[in-house]
């Protein structure tokens, strides 16, 4: 397996900000806005999209599965700059 490419947050964030305008499960106001790398493992954080009573969404689960996704496929490729 090849090494992972350091990365600042920044930089990172500006390449998961895209993957997920380009996804097709893509919701107007979706985005990540921070990232930690846990064990191996890029967390990203964002709006969630809960209600006023602070219960989910459906546009919860969908952002849910975005930073699933990202977080699946950035992992093997990135590491954060400490």
């Amino acid at each position: 397996m090849s090494e992972k490419k350091i990365i600042p947050q920044n930089e990172l964030l500006m390449i998961a900000n895209h993957l997920i305008q380009e996804h097709d499960d893509y919701i107007e106001g979706m985005r990540a806005d921070s990232v930690e790398e846990k064990e191996g493992v890029l967390v990203f954080k964002g709006n969630y999209f809960i209600d006023d009573k602070g219960l989910p969404t459906i546009q919860t689960t969908a952002v849910f599965n975005m930073f699933k996704y990202l977080a699946h496929h950035l992992s093997k490729e990135f590491t954060l700059q400490k």
